[in-house]
């Protein structure tokens, strides 16, 4: 198929995902396991089940590929849903949790943090998590940090003078009524930066900014910041920042990794919200591009209908990425969810498969309430790069 000039609409579709609350119920002759959070300890996420995969013969030989799955904080925290995610990481190609320890509601998940304590923005959501990622690494699992940086509901009513604001001098807020920390404002860089820090010093393998742009929706002409601000200025902004990482973290051996918005790949503006990923690729070990189907307008690819077509728009997103970027860095995010378009096992073989036929053998896997689907996965034994081929 002729691939075509990708569609100017962006989708207002923005990722901002989180996890979970409710209980727990496995039964180890079910073909799926299934994780729930305590409802006592429900956040603002909708209460949701988590259901993951079949276990298969494990496998000691050490792998150099990546293959995760996002773990929330509350599932990180109880004994009961590490052993689950443990029979995973036995037993399954999964080899990398990605754990949340700031999300966009703002609160802290790790402790140690001066300013964090100081604040009152710390949640004890994961005890004993140095034994816990102690743990992990004895299984081999490669363990990630996630960030949410400047988008950030807590911090921001702490410290109003860090936020984003309305001419008025009010606090600006997206259509979810969600505030943002001011990129601009080097102390809301060193802030995210010493929780980044803290989580290398307990032994994390790497660092994954998320929400490392600049807002997208909601009344942006409103949003007033710090310094006066441009496209230019802000893709300079960004880059600021992750060379400011990469100075506090590469001397403690903690690799950086990015999350941007799949379009990035192909745009070669910055969708107005700072974002280009050649720029940004310079200073990060990885880069992991949403290329959801469900986020790409109409048109995009010369596809009619983007979320039908997960083979094709996560191939030819790929692509271009790789024409642009090194492939040792590129790792993205794929579509483990529904959203317009009922996915399930062929949808998301069909993203792993595009992957694989663009070389690229790291991926890593999201659903918005953290529910995989179960025969996705294949066992520890293996490791051929194929699953079912769609056509172009």
């Amino acid at each position: 198929m002729k691939k075509q000039k990708l569609s100017a609409f962006i989708p207002l579709i923005v990722f901002s995902f989180f996890v979970i609350a409710g209980c727990t119920d496995y039964e180890a002759n079910s073909k799926s396991v299934t994780l729930e959070q305590p409802q006592e300890e429900q956040s603002v996420a909708d209460a949701v089940s988590t259901v993951l995969t079949d276990i298969k013969p494990e496998k000691k030989a050490k792998r150099t590929y990546i293959r995760g799955i996002h773990l929330s904080a509350l599932i990180s925290g109880s004994e009961k849903h590490r052993r689950i995610a443990a029979d995973l990481f036995d037993n399954t190609e999964l080899n990398t949790a990605v754990i949340d320890i700031k999300e966009y509601e703002g609160k802290v998940y790790i402790d140690g943090v001066k300013i964090v304590n100081t604040s009152g923005t710390y949640a004890k959501a994961i005890p004993d998590l140095k034994k816990y990622i102690s743990n992990l690494k004895e299984k081999g699992v490669y363990i990630i940090a996630r960030i949410v940086v400047f988008r950030d509901n807590t911090m921001t009513r702490k410290k109003p003078e860090l936020a984003v604001k309305n001419p008025d001098g009010t606090i600006w807020t997206d259509r979810k009524g969600v505030a943002w920390l001011d990129p601009y404002n080097k102390d809301a860089w060193d802030y995210n930066l010493q929780i980044a820090e803290r989580a290398a010093n307990i032994g994390f393998d790497e660092i994954q900014f998320d929400y490392i742009r600049f807002p997208s929706d909601g009344n942006t002409k409103n949003c007033c910041y710090s310094k006066p601000h441009s496209a230019a200025e802000a893709l300079k902004t960004l880059v600021g920042f992750l060379k400011e990482s990469n100075k506090r973290l590469k001397t403690k051996g903690t690799k950086v990794s990015i999350d941007v918005f799949g379009l990035t790949t192909t745009a070669t503006d910055d969708m107005g919200i700072g974002q280009k990923i050649v720029e940004m690729t310079e200073w990060v070990d990885y880069v992991s591009p949403m290329v959801y189907p469900s986020h790409y307008g109409k048109g995009s690819y010369g596809l009619a209908e983007p979320n039908k077509e997960p083979y094709k728009v996560v191939y030819f997103a790929l692509a271009d990425a790789l024409k642009r970027i090194p492939a040792e860095k590129l790792r993205p995010w794929l579509q483990d969810f529904s959203l317009g378009y009922k996915y399930g096992r062929d949808e998301v073989k069909a993203q792993i498969q595009a992957c694989y036929d663009n070389k690229v053998d790291s991926w890593l896997l999201w659903n918005p309430r953290c529910v995989y689907t179960k025969d996705t996965l294949k066992g520890q034994d293996d490791d051929s790069l194929s699953n079912p081929t769609s056509e172009i």
